[in-house]
C-alpha cells in the first residue's frame, strides 16, 4: 500500500472564526415549502445546525396564473389591482412560507421581487411553463419586467415590511436580510442596469422607512467571473456610494450586505463527468476582489447568494448528463471541498464573509433519484446533505491544516506535489487556478476548535468521477489537552451515510415499498464509521489513521 497522505493539525494555532457560513439555503420554487417533503426536509436541515438557518427563494411576489408550483416557478398572488387600479394586498401564502420558517428556528433572507402581473410593463404572457430539456431562456416572461409606476411598488414593499413586523415583531424582523430581485444582468431583469438601480433605491428606501433597521443588499448578480457580470457588480457598487439616489435624490443607497452568485461548471469527457470547482472559486475570487477594492464597503458582509457546482437545479440529470455527480457521493466530497477554500479566499482578501448560499432543496412528486439537485429526493435525504450534518458539528475557530509534499494521485500511487509554498497537495489556490485535474487527488482538511471540542473534516476530492483504489490517510494533531479524549469518526463513502447506494441495490424502485422507505430514510442519515473510541493524547498530540475512498469525507469529532 501506499504512502499514507499525511496532514497535520495545530489546534494551539487558530486561523479566525469558524462561521457557520454554510447554514444558507435556496430554491426556485417557493410554495414547496409548506409541502410534505418540503417541510421534512427544512426541519432536518433546521435540525442540524447550531445557529439560526437563512432561507432564500424566488417568487414571493409572483401574480398567480394556475397551479401555484412547478419547476422553476412559483406564486403568492400578494399584489392583485382592483378594477380602478388600487392596490390589493394578500399576505396569505407569504406568511404561509414564512411562517414555516419560523416555527423551525429559520430566517427569511427574503427575496422581493419578482414583478407582480398588476405592476409589469409587459404583463403578457406573464407564466412560463417550462421543462427540463427546453430552452432557459423560456422563463423570462412578464415577472421579469420593470414596473409600470415605481411609487406603488415601493409601497407594496413598505406593506410587506410593516405586515412582517406586525406579524412576528420588530426584534425578530430585524434578524432578517432583505434583498432585492436575482441575478439582474441576464435575463430575470428584463430592464436595463439603472433601471435595476432605480429599483433598488425605491425598494431599499422604502425597507428603510418600514423599519429604519431593517437589512437590505443586493445585486445578485451572477459570477463576477464573467466581465459582464463583474461591470454590472461595481456599476451599482459604484451607485451605492456616490450616486443620485432616485427615490430620495440625495447622494448614495442604503446597502446593508452584498451579494452575488459563483457556479462551477461540469460537463463529460470521454463518457466520464468532470466537474469545474476552480470555475466557482474564481467568481468568489474576483467578487471579493471588488468588495476589498471599495473601502467604504470592504467591511460589509458579503453573502454568495447562490454557490454551487453548476447553474440550473431543476435540471434533472436524464437531459443533462453532466449534472449525473448529484445523487453520489461526488457532490459530497465536493462540497467539502469547495466550502473549505470559500473562508480561504475570504481570509486572502480580508472580506467579511457572512454566508455561501446553497441552492438546492428538493422537489415535490418527481421520480426517485431523478438528479437534480437537491438535498432529499421523496423525502429520503442524499448524501450531500450530511456533510452539513458535519458542518454543523463544526464550532469554535478554524485552525491551521498543513501537511507534508506528497499527496495521493489518481492511480493510488505516491507522488511529489507541485506546489511548493504550502505543502499542501493542493492549496485554495491551486484549485482556483487550475480545479482538480491530472493524477492528483485533493485530500485535505479543515479543522476546528472549540471550548471541549475539537473536529476535523477531511476529504478524498477529484474532479473526474471515475472509480480509483481508497488513499491511507494520517492525520497528526497538537494541541489537544493532554489525556484521553473521545473520538467519533463520521464518514460518507458508498458504504455509509449513503441512501443512494442502497437504493441501487434495491433494484432502484420507483415505488418502493413502505419497509423499503423506511430503510432508505435510515441509510441516509451521517453514519458512524466505528464505534466511538477513547483515544490518548500524549502531551496534547494523537494520530488518527485511516482509508478514505475517492470522494469520500470523514469527520474526526474529539470531546474531552
Amino acid at each position: 500500500m501506499a504512502e499514507p497522505v499525511a496532514i497535520q493539525i495545530d489546534f494551539s494555532k487558530e486561523k479566525g472564526e469558524m462561521k457557520p457560513i454554510w447554514a444558507w439555503w435556496g430554491y426556485d420554487e417557493p410554495n414547496y415549502t409548506y409541502m410534505k417533503d418540503g417541510k421534512k426536509l427544512l426541519s432536518e436541515i433546521a435540525d442540524l445546525s447550531p445557529v439560526p438557518v437563512y432561507v432564500r427563494a424566488h417568487s414571493l411576489l409572483v401574480t398567480d396564473e394556475g397551479p401555484r408550483a412547478a419547476l422553476k416557478w412559483g406564486s403568492t398572488n400578494a399584489y392583485t389591482e382592483d378594477k380602478r387600479g388600487r392596490p390589493v394586498y394578500d399576505w396569505t401564502i407569504i406568511d404561509q412560507i414564512f411562517d414555516t420558517y419560523i416555527e423551525r428556528g429559520m430566517k427569511p433572507m427574503a427575496q422581493i421581487g419578482f414583478m407582480p402581473k398588476a405592476l409589469s410593463t409587459k404583463p403578457e404572457p406573464y407564466r412560463h411553463n417550462w421543462k427540463p430539456g427546453a430552452e432557459y431562456s423560456d422563463i423570462y416572461l412578464g415577472w421579469a419586467y420593470p414596473p409600470n409606476d415605481y411609487k406603488k411598488w415601493a409601497e407594496l414593499v413598505y406593506q410587506w415590511v410593516r405586515h412582517s413586523v406586525d406579524r412576528y415583531g420588530k426584534e425578530e424582523v430585524e434578524s432578517w436580510y432583505w434583498e432585492l430581485w436575482n441575478e439582474p444582468n441576464i435575463g430575470y431583469w428584463q430592464g436595463t442596469t439603472e433601471e435595476y438601480i432605480k429599483l433598488y433605491d425605491y425598494t431599499a428606501d422604502a425597507v428603510k422607512r418600514a423599519l429604519p433597521t431593517a437589512r437590505i443588499g443586493g445585486p445578485e448578480t451572477t459570477g463576477p467571473g464573467w466581465d459582464k457580470a463583474a461591470d454590472f457588480l461595481k456599476t451599482f457598487l459604484d451607485h451605492v456610494v456616490s450616486g443620485k439616489n432616485y427615490a430620495t435624490g440625495k447622494t448614495g443607497a442604503p446597502l446593508d450586505f452584498i451579494t452575488f452568485h459563483a457556479k462551477g461548471s461540469p460537463k463529460v469527457v470521454n463518457g466520464v463527468v468532470q466537474m469545474n470547482m476552480g470555475a466557482q472559486l474564481r467568481d468568489i475570487d474576483k467578487g471579493f476582489e471588488i468588495v476589498a477594492s471599495y473601502p467604504q464597503l470592504k467591511n460589509l458582509p458579503i453573502v454568495i447568494g447562490e454557490s454551487d457546482p453548476e447553474g440550473c437545479a431543476a435540471c434533472s440529470e436524464a437531459d443533462y448528463p453532466h449534472n449525473a455527480y448529484r445523487n453520489g457521493t461526488m457532490y459530497s466530497s465536493y462540497t467539502a471541498a469547495s466550502f473549505a477554500r470559500k473562508y480561504e479566499l475570504a481570509d486572502h482578501h480580508g472580506v467579511n464573509l457572512l454566508g455561501a448560499v446553497t441552492w438546492g432543496f428538493e422537489f415535490e412528486d418527481q421520480p426517485w433519484f431523478a438528479g437534480f439537485r437537491d438535498m432529499a429526493t421523496n423525502g429520503v435525504d442524499k448524501p450531500v446533505l450530511n456533510v452539513f450534518r458535519m458542518f454543523g458539528m463544526m464550532q469554535g475557530n478554524r485552525v491551521e491544516v498543513s501537511s507534508n509534499k506528497t499527496a495521493a494521485p489518481a492511480n493510488g500511487n505516491l507522488t511529489a506535489s507541485a506546489n511548493k509554498n504550502s505543502g499542501l497537495a493542493y492549496d485554495f489556490k491551486e484549485v482556483r487556478d487550475s480545479s482538480v485535474r491530472g493524477e492528483r487527488t485533493d485530500i485535505n482538511a479543515l479543522a476546528a476548535k472549540d471550548k471541549n471540542s475539537a473536529t476535523v473534516m477531511v476529504w478524498n476530492y477529484h474532479d473526474d468521477n471515475v472509480e480509483a483504489p481508497a488513499s491511507p490517510v494520517e492525520v497528526s494533531m497538537k494541541g489537544l489537552p493532554s489525556g484521553q479524549v473521545l473520538l467519533h469518526h463520521y464518514r460518507i463513502d458508498k458504504e455509509n451515510s449513503n441512501s443512494y447506494e442502497v437504493w441501487k441495490k434495491m433494484g432502484s424502485p420507483q415505488k418502493p415499498s413502505a419497509e423499503q422507505i423506511a430503510e432508505l430514510e435510515k441509510a441516509g442519515q451521517l453514519k458512524l464509521l466505528t464505534s466511538p473510541q477513547w483515544v490518548k493524547a500524549k502531551d496534547g498530540e494523537a494520530t488518527i489513521q485511516m482509508l478514505l475512498p475517492r470522494q469520500g469525507v470523514s469527520l474526526l469529532r474529539l470531546t474531552w
